[in-house]
């Protein structure tokens, strides 16, 4: 059973499930290099099919993650709203928009018809077009890649999708059943969202660096200040709902940026203030009210299993609090849990509502991107007149290098989905000298002197460096790291004494598991510092070329593209 899922919005994809399993997975902005692009996914869901020797006529099911039509979908799918479909028709959508452009008298004809050269593709007569809600894709990429089918809670939070911020289900025998719905009123994503765009970072987009920033700040000293400006929960249920007002999206070069009136006031608080405060103001409020509201419907439900997805389940520093309870024994958060994450979710919920019976598998890894052989990568190098070098044993050529306290980007294997490297498109350093980290803040990634980076680890060796920990493979939950190694690996240790790491499998990633056992054997720490193939603004790094432009714009030292090596020497 072939289901082609289906994204176009904030973070659009396309994701290809196969008898239930996830085979390709991509966000557009990996392609059209806008990040957290809007765009119609034409080369995604193109990728998808290419790479599993697919065509249109092989597809079953696409799956939509909206519960209604998206316009811009028939413009891609020929007739994709003629055909029977779970779900509203587009008939009302497409009149309102017709009726409006009459009334305007316009010449120019918003989204009617695609320009030639744009892929697009012709729907067969058996496939099913279905609808799956925002925030139930959202549930379902968590709960149908837990890899059980025992009973769980699932618990969806973002901004909002479908008129929903925050919803909550029971999982069990493989159906999702939803329990409780929030609305905008309720939304915490768009409080933290708020905080961060008045600290002077991208609404959907710089969250991360207010998270980050929280650990300068002082806990409790400014609290309340922000109450006026969130949504409040007790007991697992809303008791103030707060007012945003408008949404105002801008969009520059094809990218959508967001800004509520509420920004205003809370950078007033700000300037007087000071970010870091704030920011650790924001992150114990949006720990405090999603305690609120996981904790009493966990004990509703009587499970200690929780499963989470959406946007704000990537704030790590949320996810260890949530661990660190003590309250939950089965803790799955999806790895791709923003809006590009919901093409595989709406997929899962489709296979799994035609086979409810079917096997729920454990997601280990997210490497559904492209791949290059050395064929083709030598003759972009050829092509660009590089002088490069093969070598028989890259994983033990680069260990030598970071050894040396050298930076090597690391080009391997199918590109990541979701926003993290984990092993395939990364920049890597030694995490054995505190300077490292502003290095690579400084000279490689031109951003922020504060923000930390996440260490790779074997995961045998977890347990020597992490406390309380578990299997992470994906850097979505920190982890205090343990008092005898943080002036060993000071490169990556907050200021709070965490870690955000990616445990290292040999069977998931066995090229990537040996740089870092050679590493290990030279150094003696089996830890690498790594952050993702690009500077700050940009997508993660997908195409070798793309690869070669980022080495010879900042401070790397080395690019390795599988087994050839360039060096700036």
């Amino acid at each position: 059973m072939n289901i082609l899922g289906v994204h176009a919005g904030h973070d659009s994809s396309a994701s290809l499930i196969i008898d239930g399993k996830i085979v390709a997975d991509v966000a557009e902005e990996r392609f059209n290099r806008i990040k957290h692009s809007p765009g119609l996914p034409f080369r995604s869901i193109e990728y998808c099919l290419r790479s599993q020797g697919l065509s249109m006529n092989d597809i079953d099911v696409i799956a939509i993650p909206s519960q209604s039509p998206i316009s811009s979908l028939s413009l891609l799918f020929e007739g994709i709203y003629k055909k029977e479909t779970k779900g509203p028709t587009l008939k009302s959508t497409l009149k309102s928009v017709l009726k409006k452009e009459k009334e305007e008298k316009t010449r120019i004809r918003w989204q009617q018809e695609l320009p030639l050269y744009i892929q697009k593709f012709k729907i067969a007569s058996h496939t099913k077009v279905v609808h799956i809600e925002h925030h139930q894709s959202h549930a379902a990429s968590a709960y149908y890649t837990s890899g059980t089918r025992e009973k769980q809670l699932v618990v969806t939070m973002d901004g909002h999708g479908d008129e929903s911020s925050i919803t909550i289900w029971r999982a069990e025998d493989g159906k999702l059943s939803c329990l409780k719905r929030f609305g905008y009123g309720a939304s915490l994503g768009w409080f933290y969202s708020n905080v961060t765009e008045a600290i002077g970072w991208m609404h959907g987009d710089g969250e991360g660096k207010t998270m980050g920033l929280d650990p300068y700040g002082k806990r409790d000293k400014l609290k309340g200040l922000l109450d006026s400006f969130y949504p409040k929960f007790k007991n697992g249920e809303i008791i103030y709902e707060h007012d945003f007002g408008d949404l105002n999206v801008y969009n520059e070069n094809g990218y959508n940026q967001y800004h509520f009136r509420d920004a205003d006031e809370i950078k007033k608080l700000v300037d007087k203030y000071g970010r870091e405060d704030i920011a650790a103001e924001a992150q114990r409020v949006l720990e405090e009210q999603c305690f609120n509201i996981i904790f009493p419907w966990m004990e509703k439900e009587k499970t200690q299993n929780l499963s989470c997805s959406g946007g704000i389940f990537l704030n790590v520093k949320l996810n260890q609090r949530i661990w660190e309870t003590g309250k939950v024994k089965l803790h799955t958060i999806y790895g791709n849990p923003a809006d590009a994450g919901l093409a595989v979710g709406a997929a899962l919920q489709a296979y799994y509502d035609a086979k409810p019976e079917a096997p729920i598998h454990l997601m280990r890894d997210l490497y559904y991107g492209p791949e290059y052989s050395n064929e083709e990568i030598e003759v972009i190098l050829k092509a660009r007149n590089l002088k490069y070098t093969k070598v028989d044993n890259a994983p033990q050529h680069a260990a030598k290098l970071l050894a040396d306290n050298k930076i090597v980007a690391w080009f391997q294997g199918r590109m990541e989905s979701g926003p993290r490297a984990l092993g395939n498109r990364s920049i890597l350093m030694s995490a054995n000298r505190s300077e490292n980290k502003d290095i690579i803040n400084a000279k490689v990634k031109f951003r922020e002197a504060f923000r930390p980076f996440c260490p790779s680890l074997l995961w045998e060796k977890r347990e020597d460096y992490l406390e309380n920990c578990r299997d992470e493979f994906f850097m979505i939950t920190s982890f205090t790291c343990k008092p005898e190694k943080r002036n060993k690996i000071p490169a990556v240790v907050h200021a709070d004494h965490t870690l955000r790491p990616q445990t290292v499998k040999k069977e998931l990633n066995e090229r990537y598991w040996s740089l870092i056992n050679e590493f290990g054997k030279l150094t003696g720490e089996y830890l690498l510092m790594n952050t993702s193939l690009n500077v700050m603004g940009e997508p993660m790094i997908n195409h070798p070329r793309e690869a070669i432009r980022c080495f010879y714009d900042n401070g790397m030292d080395y690019l390795i593209l599988n087994d050839f090596v360039l060096s700036k020497d």
